[in-house]
């Protein structure tokens, strides 16, 4: 009976220690937050994939994307974060997704590339011919193209799987002085994730905008914007709301 009482007494003052602890992250989660600071001078929004591929009823990846675009406003929050860097003088990079004839002589792929092939999404002629390119399915979203074509946003090398070790994203950033990055596009759990990791990985704080993403329901493979939600909240520096983002940037000036 005493044994029994110990452990009990172990077992709920460990369970306290967790609730305190958790209590406690949350808390300090939420003060990060809210104390955000952002400034033009050294923070950039940059998104992945503004494309119509991912983000209308005309693309490949609609049928996956479609719920998790409207539950969370993704190209109304993506259009505010456009509006107000543009407005407060932000630097804006699009890290786009293109193939190539020549890319459908690849040996292997993953899962989601080999779907990608399958259904020849983000295709274009080649890198040098934009013939087909305009109103395509790897053409900008119609919405956001008066903000990437005015002549100030970046536009860099596409990557080619997920991340940005294969385009020139890191060296444009580099080479303005940005030492934060803002974060949204497509998809929630690969291309934005990927981008996230390996921009942490480069020494930038990085800010992953939650309702300015969007992912693939897939009925075996899972929800992938619950599964990126999770590892956002591991790595990046915040993980607000548009809203959120559009405060904060809006009292830097």
């Amino acid at each position: 009976m005493q044994h029994t009482s110990y452990s009990g007494r172990l077992a709920a003052l460990a369970a306290g220690l967790l609730t305190a602890t958790l209590l406690s992250f949350s808390h300090s989660a939420t003060a990060a937050d809210e104390a955000m600071k952002v400034s033009a001078a050294d923070t950039a929004i940059v998104f992945t994939d503004p494309q119509i591929e991912v983000l209308d009823e005309r693309g490949g990846a609609w049928p996956l994307v479609k719920d998790s675009i409207k539950e969370n406003g993704t190209i109304d929050n993506m259009d505010k974060l456009f509006k107000a860097a543009k407005k407060g003088g932000y630097q804006v990079f699009i890290s786009p997704h293109y193939y190539y004839p020549t890319d459908d002589d690849w040996h292997f792929r993953d899962s989601l590339s080999q779907m990608m092939h399958d259904n020849h999404m983000f295709a274009r002629k080649s890198i040098t011919d934009t013939t087909g390119l305009a109103g395509s399915t790897a053409d900008w979203l119609p919405r956001f193209k008066p903000y990437i074509d005015d002549g100030k946003t970046v536009v860099v090398a596409p990557h080619k799987l997920y991340g940005p070790q294969t385009n020139d994203l890191v060296l444009q950033l580099r080479k303005r002085d940005i030492k934060r990055v803002i974060l949204g596009g497509m998809l929630a759990n690969m291309c934005v994730e990927s981008h996230a990791r390996d921009l942490i990985e480069q020494g930038f704080e990085v800010i992953i905008v939650r309702d300015a993403v969007a992912a693939p329901r897939h009925p075996q493979w899972g929800d992938g914007y619950q599964a990126a939600l999770i590892n956002y909240r591991y790595m990046a520096k915040h993980v607000p709301s548009t809203d959120e983002v559009v405060k904060a940037m809006a009292s830097a000036r």
